[in-house]
């Protein structure tokens, strides 16, 4: 209870602490990033086995827990004092303990992003329920922007639960009212559905993926309705803007794809945090 006390009367204690958590929910962040797309895949594997009548094959597990993490190039597995988030990696200079092979820099960009993110949600909300809120909504969004970008998926397992756990935060209107998170989540998903299927009729092809229509409910049962142009302005004019440095710039085909996932993740961010004032400051120009 001591501590539990000193996080409410000290800001920089609650800010520490949620930075160092912040810190290990991005260790298992990698995890889930890494793994989860893989574990897709062998569920749709065995699906399409299934449905051609194939028997079932035995498989290790595979899962988020097991096996444990080990080097991808000589097995070695990966002791806890190899797994502390950030300082590790510095210890080991970027490499396996055993194998000397490279540990791609994405393991310590995610661990540190998720940390300086959480630290700056405690600083910004400061100590309370709405803090601890926003760290769920902004770790999922961590783990869907990483799988997007590798994949150009965006998991339903993990969509669908911040879609109904934005309701349930907002039953006592933690961040909107729930009338306007409801009406947030459908006109969330309606509105990307609708430029999905305007886009196909006119040109024939796939605009986007059902995983944005379903984040960008997510985004709306959250935050409310009200911040939806918000995060579809933000999102559309950066990615944008992204793809056409990556078509001048790194020389990249027209034609293939760009995950629009992160640039959601990042409008609903901008809306948890700056989206009132923002909204304000706009409306109150006219």
């Amino acid at each position: 209870m001591a501590f539990f006390d000193l996080l409410q009367t000290s800001s920089l204690v609650w800010i520490v602490s949620c930075t160092i958590l912040g810190l290990m929910v991005g260790s298992f962040l990698n995890v889930v990033i890494h793994r989860l797309p893989k574990m897709m895949q062998r569920e749709w594997e065995s699906q399409c086995a299934e449905l051609r009548g194939e028997a079932e094959t035995a498989l290790a597990p595979f899962n988020l827990a097991k096996p444990g993490s080990a080097c991808p190039a000589c097995g070695h597995p990966i002791s806890a004092l190899e797994n502390i988030p950030v300082l590790s990696y510095l210890f080991l200079r970027g490499r396996c303990a055993q194998c000397a092979a490279p540990i791609s820099i994405r393991y310590p960009l995610v661990e540190t992003l998720t940390g300086l993110l959480s630290g700056f949600i405690a600083w910004h909300f400061g100590f309370g329920a709405a803090a601890l809120y926003a760290l769920l909504f902004t770790w999922a969004l961590i783990a869907l922007t990483f799988v997007d970008l590798d994949t150009h998926l965006l998991p339903d397992s993990i969509s669908q639960p911040l879609l109904w756990i934005g309701l349930l935060v907002n039953l006592n209107a933690t961040f909107t009212p729930l009338e306007s998170a409801l009406i947030g989540a459908v006109a969330g998903y309606l509105t990307l559905w609708s430029v999905y299927w305007l886009f196909k009729l006119a040109t024939g092809k796939e605009g986007m993926g059902y995983g944005d229509f379903k984040l960008l409910a997510a985004i709306g049962a959250w935050f409310g309705w009200q911040m939806l142009p918000l995060v579809i302005l933000l999102s559309s004019l950066v990615g944008a803007v992204v793809g056409i440095a990556l078509i001048v710039f790194a020389k990249r085909g027209r034609n293939i794809p760009i995950p629009f996932g992160p640039y959601l993740a990042g409008g609903g961010l901008i809306a948890m945090f700056w989206g009132q004032k923002i909204t304000q400051a706009y409306l109150g120009s006219f």
